[in-house]
């Protein structure tokens, strides 16, 4: 079988541009409230460590390994093992793993596309002054508002699949790469905004710092240190064929070790923001640290419902999370 070169669809123009996309796919849901919450019930700074060691010892391995055969076989997951497969004289049952990655992320984005439109919905809230001044019970009950309203769900969901197939079709650098371009650093930007916001609260950010980085061995289990494995393999979206089409647009001549590794660590970087950025709100408002996406939906709403310009942020962290999803 052969296989292209270069791929057909065009290339990154730049080794940080593949950063920028490949860490919008890796941050998602589990980055803004996932990690943060489990970071704190399985130990504190003790999981983090484990859940480092996972990122840098397995995750990056793995990732090398998935843009690696993307870049060598420069189509799709399915197609790319198999041609490979075949190069190499191995097992033609290896085009199913690539099967198996598509069909994981369809599943996701199954979910994901829900989450997402959510977020949309909250974009336009935001900015026209919705949650100026909310208290913690407005915000839970203008949520709930939404998510029992199944019309308006489906409205939004729609809105974003089409969104999100209109960027994917003008192709790598018209679509993807000038999105992400922006999208990542105006998110990392608002994250540091609203950190230092958080920072404002006092004790309540002392002890977030706390649930989040004090190491607490004794929670250290094994069912801590698999979730640690497992938080890793999906933060980073491993196993699921996303990093191995990112990786079939890579230019030849990019260090794949280097770009593993920034990815790893940006994509870390936002969890660590968003759980600083987070749990100081949480704490405040005597919320529960593991309520789930609802920590979206219903905190950080508050925090920009207070803080100065916070119609705008509000508005521009919705926007590019939901992007990002």
């Amino acid at each position: 079988m052969d296989r292209p070169l270069k791929s057909v669809h065009g290339e990154w123009t730049s080794r940080w541009a593949f950063i920028l996309a490949a860490t919008g796919a890796a941050v998602g849901l589990g980055n803004i409230w996932k990690f943060p919450y489990i970071a704190g019930e399985y130990g504190g700074g003790a999981f983090v460590l484990v859940y480092l060691a996972c990122i840098f010892a397995i995750g990056v391995p793995i990732m090398m390994a998935e843009i690696l055969i993307g870049r060598r076989g420069r189509q799709n997951p399915f197609n790319s093992l198999a041609s490979l497969a075949e190069e190499e004289k191995a097992s033609s049952l290896w085009k199913y793993l690539g099967f198996g990655g598509v069909l994981a992320g369809f599943l996701i984005l199954s979910y994901y596309s829900v989450i997402a439109g959510q977020a949309m919905a909250y974009v336009p809230r935001l900015l026209f002054g919705v949650f100026e001044g909310v208290t913690p019970d407005g915000a839970r009950n203008l949520h709930l508002t939404l998510i029992n309203d199944p019309e308006k769900l489906l409205a939004w969901h729609t809105i974003f699949m089409m969104l999100t197939m209109l960027i994917v079709s003008r192709g790598v650098q018209r679509g993807l790469e000038k999105s992400v371009r922006f999208l990542m650093p105006a998110l990392f930007l608002i994250l540091l905004v609203l950190v230092g916001y958080a920072y404002q609260t006092g004790v309540y950010f002392d002890q977030a710092v706390n649930f989040l980085f004090k190491p607490d061995f004794s929670k250290l289990t094994t069912e801590a240190i698999l979730t640690a494995m497992g938080h890793a393999f999906f933060t980073l979206s491993l196993g699921m064929g996303a990093i191995m089409v990112y990786g079939s647009y890579l230019p030849k001549k990019t260090s794949i070790f280097k770009v593993s590794l920034a990815i790893s660590f940006m994509d870390t970087a936002v969890a660590i923001l968003a759980g600083l950025a987070i749990f100081p709100l949480v704490f405040a408002n005597n919320m529960a640290p593991g309520a789930g996406p609802s920590l979206i939906f219903e905190t950080l709403p508050i925090a920009f419902g207070h803080m100065d310009n916070g119609a705008f942020f509000g508005g521009m962290f919705f926007y590019c999370w939901f992007l990002q999803l």
